[in-house]
């Protein structure tokens, strides 16, 4: 199997500026600030999501799928071959799932989430070896801003 080709850096932390602005977003209609972009292969933006599982009623309403729906409908195929997830935080077992059907080549994400994390921290769902695909896993970009919009949410939560 071909390794796919690292994107550089930089383009790494404007893409998860660009998740962060889409997590802005959720924390706007009352939902927990996870953005979510796709990259192609040229580090190009063909989806973008934040979670809207409060504004939808829609438990799937994760970031990452939001994200991978549209980026789906912009390539017009459900393989995203040659393509690269920016995440703010680190994947639930749900979204690491949804990444190895979806047959990314790269998963980038921000802070990581002891409690639910399936990247790594409480699971690692997208190395497992038993499965056909396995992506690039890039952690920690931007972490502590990443991190300080969770932590300022769940912050005013308990204050409200």
């Amino acid at each position: 199997m071909d390794e796919p080709t690292p994107l550089p850096a930089i383009v790494y932390d404007v893409a998860m500026r660009a998740a962060l602005d889409e997590a802005r977003l959720a924390h706007d209609s009352g939902d927990v600030p996870i953005g979510a972009v796709v990259l192609d292969a040229t580090g190009s933006v063909i989806g973008q999501g934040h979670n809207v599982r409060e504004r939808d009623g829609d438990p799937t309403g994760h970031a990452e799928l939001v994200a991978l729906r549209a980026a789906a409908r912009a390539v017009d195929e459900w393989r995203l071959s040659g393509c690269t997830l920016v995440v703010t935080l680190e994947p639930c077992t749900m979204c690491a799932g949804a990444i190895v059907l979806a047959r990314l080549d790269r998963l980038v994400f921000g802070a990581y989430d002891a409690k639910a994390g399936a990247v790594g921290s409480l699971w690692d769902v997208v190395r497992d070896r038993r499965l056909n695909h396995r992506p690039e896993v890039v952690g920690g970009v931007l972490a502590e801003e990443c991190s300080a919009l969770l932590d300022d949410f769940f912050a005013h939560q308990r204050l409200g």
